[in-house]
């Protein structure tokens, strides 16, 4: 921001971020934003929002930030767009991601001057890229977050832990889960290098996660609890609540209903408490299974119906697709007994099915695609399929069947056209690094990158099918149910000949 050497209390407001004593620095830096002038009392003034971000107050947060923006000059080369990427940050912890990706726009436009801080610029892609997993856009994320990688190693090693992180997640949620692990080990060792506690704390949790959602509780627990030691101590309570998140999954997990409830409501009160409604929802999700199995149908109902909404004012089609999934999964052991339960879950399952079967095609290559399928679509076109033979929908069932046949198309405009311009467009150079570890995770994470963007050709959706002897749209009525409800195109316009 500004040289903070010019003012005690901001150098003393930064030692105390560095050992992560959030408390103490929130009371210096409030003494500064009160005793400081200029440029140093908005330097005081947004160094309080960040760190009002990180205690998990994001609403304060995000007022803070406004509150220095509306007094800073948008001429201000470092004050004004790390203050844009600070405000993205703490919208995308409130669920606000349309105001989170207006805030990086007008830091990216700040930023596009040619003598631009390369440190923003790379935390401009790193907050980008958390937008679009946020959106669950995992083909954008895997293309900034491999940006981001060559950003870190040209403008800021140090922070290459972040970049790790995010081709983590993005490879795990499509599928190549061993290749997730690696990079978040990677990471791992990225934010070790460079005693970074808070990253080192986050890169366990995400890690812890990844083992437990892969069936590996032993490998998850430790990492969980030395992550949560570190959230609790330094008193960032949304960071806190994911952790309680995961030890409720693990004590679920275990057979223990009782503590994972306990450890479910108090990860809810954090997020509520913090306003993270995003991660709200996925603990509500938590919950209504646990009430389904218990028998306490309208209380799971309700869960379900509280984190759908949150989701769909949000405008995340996809995590709706998956909830519908969810629920239609939730309701199997009832068809059978509850009058028109079935036809509920026929209505919930199918479009859910072709919503997450088009995903696929926006993957950037075919071992992607083919995980995709076979872990995400496949069990959901099995559960529509069930539903749609229990109800005797013999249509519905052939339609489903043309539906898969369809196949398919290399789609020849995406091969053709030139890659869109980076987002990175300085001149190149290579600064030191100080550290063998960092270096060495750079190294092995660009091999990885380069590893994992192996050759794949894009792939338009598959047409609609025209199915004789009626000539019949299969599915029509549930492919514009999919597309009205999630906001997501799942089929081309062109109509082929079953």
């Amino acid at each position: 921001m500004v040289d903070t050497a010019e003012s005690p209390l901001l150098r003393a407001g930064a030692e105390a971020v560095a050992r992560d004593e959030l408390w103490e620095a929130l009371r210096i830096f409030e003494r500064a934003v009160e005793t400081e002038t200029g440029d140093l009392r908005l330097c005081a003034l947004v160094d309080l929002a960040v760190v009002i971000d990180r205690l998990g107050n994001h609403a304060t947060a995000v007022e803070r930030f406004r509150e220095a923006l509306g007094e800073m000059s948008s001429d201000a080369p470092r004050m004004y767009p790390g203050a844009l990427i600070g405000l993205s940050q703490a919208l995308q912890n409130l669920g606000d991601l349309d105001g989170a990706q207006e805030a990086l726009e007008r830091a990216r436009a700040a930023l596009g001057r040619a003598d631009a801080p390369g440190d923003l610029r790379l935390a401009c892609l790193v907050s980008s890229t958390a937008v679009a997993a946020h959106r669950q856009h995992w083909w954008r994320v895997l293309d900034l977050a491999g940006e981001s990688l060559e950003a870190a190693r040209r403008f800021g090693p140090e922070r290459v832990g972040h970049s790790l992180m995010n081709l983590a997640a993005a490879h795990f949620e499509t599928g190549r889960w061993e290749l997730a692990q690696d990079f978040a080990g990677q990471a791992l060792a990225a934010f070790e290098a460079v005693n970074d506690s808070a990253g080192v704390a986050e890169t366990r949790q995400n890690l812890a996660s990844m083992y437990l959602r892969t069936g590996s509780l032993d490998d998850a627990e430790p990492l969980l609890a030395a992550a949560q030691e570190h959230f609790e101590a330094a008193g960032a309570a949304h960071r806190a609540g994911i952790g309680l998140k995961v030890m409720g999954f693990i004590a679920e997990h275990r057979g223990r209903p009782e503590v994972a409830q306990a450890r479910y409501r108090e990860a809810l009160h954090r997020f509520e408490e913090s306003r993270a409604v995003i991660d709200a929802a996925d603990v509500r999700l938590r919950l209504a299974a646990m009430a389904f199995t218990a028998g306490r149908f309208e209380e799971g109902e309700s869960e379900l119906a509280a984190a759908r909404a949150t989701y769909s004012v949000r405008g995340l089609g996809l995590h709706c697709a998956q909830l519908d999934y969810w629920h239609a999964g939730l309701l199997e052991p009832l068809v059978a007994q509850v009058p028109g339960l079935l036809a509920r879950a026929v209505d919930l399952a199918v479009p859910a099915a072709l919503a997450l079967d088009a995903v696929r095609y926006e993957l950037p290559d075919g071992a992607q695609r083919d995980t995709w399928n076979r872990r995400i679509v496949n069990p959901a076109l099995r559960l529509a399929f069930r539903y749609s033979y229990l109800a005797g929908d013999a249509r519905l069932v052939a339609d489903l069947i043309e539906n898969q046949c369809a196949g398919s198309i290399v789609d020849i405009d995406r091969l053709s056209e030139a890659p869109p311009a980076p987002l990175d467009l300085f001149q190149p150079f290579e600064p030191p690094s100080e550290s063998a570890a960092v270096h060495d995770a750079l190294q092995l994470g660009t091999a990885l990158a380069a590893v994992a963007a192996g050759a794949g050709l894009p792939v338009s959706p598959p047409p609609r099918v025209s199915v004789p002897p009626d000539g019949h749209i299969a599915l029509s009525a549930w492919l514009d149910a999919a597309e009205q409800r999630y906001g997501r195109r799942v089929r081309a316009e062109r109509v082929i000949p079953a």
